[in-house]
């Protein structure tokens, strides 16, 4: 059996790679997302995204953020071999938008914004309130797990060395 850190250093580049597909379908192919749920409306990079190139055993960070940043330089490090390690994501449905981070190394949130509840007028309306919250949190990571869940079967399917690769190196260079 593994020790889980060796399995988490062992195994943390799968979610970087995730975060990597996820920014090449996101810009590539928006409308793949009304097949995982047909009541997304959007799925859009946020005001954020981090790269990490490993150079030899140097490591090289590289941030993108802002509401109006390009992500230029982001393709740039991917041509040099960077893979994404965070993203900050909107996701609207249905008339609400949820917003957050993700890191690659953990799949873990940060940051997780869920849309307005209704008001709270009586003491009553607490656990209707809480309720609602649970409910809400639990649409992101539901997105995110059917996401990751494509994916880890794109990812073991030849079609990912046949077809996406060739796509992603393309898009990465265009």
């Amino acid at each position: 059996m593994l020790d889980v850190a060796v399995a988490y250093n062992r195994y943390k580049f799968i979610g970087n790679e995730f975060l990597t597909w996820l920014w090449f379908t996101i810009d590539t192919n928006p409308r793949f997302f009304k097949s995982v749920d047909e009541s997304i409306t959007s799925l859009n990079i946020g005001n954020r995204i981090v790269l990490e190139n490993s150079i030899n055993d140097a490591s090289e960070i590289i941030t993108i953020k802002g509401d109006d940043a390009g992500l230029e330089e982001g393709l740039l490090s991917l041509r040099k071999g960077a893979v994404v390690i965070e993203i900050n994501l909107s996701y609207i449905k249905e008339n609400q938008e949820w917003k957050f981070t993700l890191k690659g190394e953990s799949l873990s949130f940060s940051g997780l914004k869920v849309p307005e509840t209704g008001p709270v007028d009586t003491k009553e309306d607490i656990e209707g309130m809480v309720l609602e919250r649970a409910y809400l949190y639990e649409k992101a990571i539901d997105l995110v797990n059917s996401l990751f869940n494509f994916f880890l079967k794109l990812r073991s399917s030849v079609q990912w060395n046949q077809t996406t690769i060739p796509k992603i190196k393309k898009w990465i260079q265009a």
